[in-house]
């Protein structure tokens, strides 16, 4: 593990000095950043091939609603036509959860770095590079004991929740519309009978882009740049990806 972390290490360095000309003290920050593009760069393609599935599932909704009414009496029948519905049609009711399970590695890979005092047996050097003012080893609470919010460390948080709120509002109106205008069947067990929960879930799902602001906080600087950067570019594919997919009546997948 020590030696996976030093070559992940070495990567956000030499990230670093490519970009420092530019970015001069800023540069560990905007390698991150760099990074956690490169990343999502990587896994578009599964984005893409979720939001394809996604779409598929919708244009199934009507065929699923009438196999659940058929075989409500036989919740084993009825999902094994609801597999056999899925399989003709080769879409896959877990579409959407691959290109997020996929980038937690990074995340954890980052808040390791940079939670981490030594590197092997060497002090790890990247705790004291910093974002403006701010080191990217350190975290809200820290910044909040040096000046306070309106500190130059908390200043940089500020910026940072400010960003993640901008997003998570855009998210949430676009999740209401969604979802106002393209109820999704509700989930059932294989008793046929609605899942207990999902309909507190549903109710919540609008809101889940909020919850990124108390990660940010709690987290190191590195770790909440890649979570603000994924956020972001969260937002945006998903609006390009679902761009022919306009409110009244079309087909729509849930919230990033």
């Amino acid at each position: 593990m020590s030696a996976f972390m030093s070559a992940f290490a070495s990567l956000v360095g030499a990230l670093a000095d490519v970009l420092h000309p530019l970015f001069r003290n800023g540069s560990t920050a905007a390698a991150i950043i760099l990074f956690t593009a490169l990343v999502r760069l990587a896994v578009h393609p599964l984005s893409r091939a979720a939001a394809r599935g996604q779409k598929a599932q919708r244009r199934l909704q009507p065929q699923i609603a009438e196999l659940r009414k058929k075989h409500a009496k036989n919740p084993e029948r009825m999902q094994k036509a609801l597999m056999e519905l899925h399989r003709e049609e080769k879409v896959s009711p877990f579409s959407g959860c691959l290109p997020s399970l996929l980038q937690m590695p990074a995340f954890f890979l980052l808040y390791h770095l940079f939670s981490s005092q030594k590197i092997g047996d060497e002090a790890n050097a990247l705790l004291g590079h910093q974002l403006f003012d701010a080191p990217l080893g350190e975290r809200w609470h820290d910044a909040l004991s040096h000046g306070g919010v309106f500190g130059a460390q908390g200043l940089v948080y500020l910026g940072l929740f400010a960003i993640v709120a901008a997003v998570a509002t855009f998210n949430y109106g676009r999740t209401k519309r969604q979802m106002a205008a393209n109820p999704v069947t509700p989930a059932t067990g294989p008793d046929g009978q609605p899942m207990p929960g999902m309909g507190a879930m549903t109710r919540m799902m609008p809101l889940m882009s909020f919850f990124t602001l108390f990660t940010v906080g709690f987290v190191p600087l590195a770790a909440a740049l890649y979570v603000v950067t994924s956020t972001t570019w969260t937002a945006i594919e998903r609006a390009y990806l679902y761009r022919d997919m306009p409110a009244p009546g079309a087909a729509v997948a849930t919230a990033a």
